[in-house]
């Protein structure tokens, strides 16, 4: 049976970031009443929040009464979190990382909140994978999945957005990632994440309990850079990350490894996901809209470090 918006009220966690600010828009676009856990209501993306009719309200998750406050009379809660693998500047260590997740779903099960989706990833699941950030999703997993509360679990796929960052090479016309020219590797627009999660919240009876694998295209890297050369005008190469950076860097080689192993690749069931959520992006459909805007930026962007932490 699906739910009506009406009244009801969504706890948005992460509003001002990407993936949060996309959950945001679309439930607000669905009819839900929507607040944004923030911790200033008064910055500027807290203003710009609710100018778009998403109410913003005080919160930090290293403070649990601010949060119990936010959940008061929600009807449900989106739950991500910032990550370890988001790099230095977010200051967040895995363990961070599973507290802060654990605690919102311990305080959505005693707020009696209906529905918690939580965003996790696709490299997460019971076998560890030996990244912090992947494994200490796994573990907000497992959580959840003992508490008894109606939640669902999606695990995005790489994010098209990331494709577009400056300091991979695009400004001298190539572009390197984690998989190599012949192997397909899965993506998804931000904003489909938006439209996937609201989704679930408008048909509960049919996602809850479900863990879902979610991506909008899967491209190798031969094609992503027809893809690139096609919206840019002029000819990308494409050329998988050197083995010499991965056997330096220990973070990329572990990607890298986990793309190769087929868990990062990514095993999203995409003809299921466009029958339960129409409209969702391929890559070339992000590279007309909002992508071409940012393919062209990191083209001018210059820099020559990988820009992925």
């Amino acid at each position: 049976m699906k739910t009506t918006p009406q009244d009801k009220i969504i706890l948005v966690f992460g509003a001002t970031g990407q993936q949060g600010g996309a959950v945001a828009e679309a439930l607000r676009s669905d009819g839900w009443q929507v607040r944004a856990l923030v911790r200033d209501p008064a910055s500027e993306k807290a203003v710009a929040l609710a100018a778009r009719g998403i109410q913003p309200v005080h919160g930090d998750l290293t403070d649990l009464p601010s949060i119990r406050a936010a959940m008061a009379g929600a009807y449900g809660v989106f739950s991500v979190q910032p990550s370890s693998g988001q790099g230095a500047a977010y200051g967040v260590t895995d363990a961070d990382e599973v507290r802060y997740g654990k605690a919102v779903a311990d305080v959505a099960l005693a707020s009696g909140v209906q529905h918690l989706v939580y965003s996790s990833a696709n490299a997460a699941g019971p076998t560890r994978s030996g990244m912090g950030h992947f494994d200490s999703k796994a573990e907000i997993e497992e959580h959840l999945g003992g508490l008894s509360l109606r939640s669902t679990v999606i695990r995005p796929s790489a994010f098209m957005e990331i494709l577009a960052l400056p300091g991979m090479g695009l400004d001298q016309g190539t572009f390197s990632f984690f998989m190599r020219p012949d192997q397909a590797m899965q993506f998804i627009a931000v904003q489909d994440i938006g439209k996937i999660v609201a989704g679930i919240f408008g048909d509960p009876d049919k996602f809850a309990g479900q863990t879902l694998e979610i991506a909008g295209d899967a491209v190798t890297g031969a094609q992503l850079a027809g893809n690139f050369s096609r919206a840019a005008g002029r000819p990308i190469v494409y050329q998988r990350f050197p083995d010499s950076l991965l056997h330096e860097n220990a973070f990329l080689g572990g990607l890298a490894a986990l793309v190769d192993e087929g868990r990062l690749a990514g095993n999203a069931d995409l003809a299921a996901l466009r029958a339960d959520f129409p409209g969702l992006l391929t890559l070339n459909d992000w590279l007309e809209g909002a992508g071409k805007t940012a393919l062209l930026a990191a083209m001018e962007a210059g820099g020559s470090e990988v820009a992925l932490r």
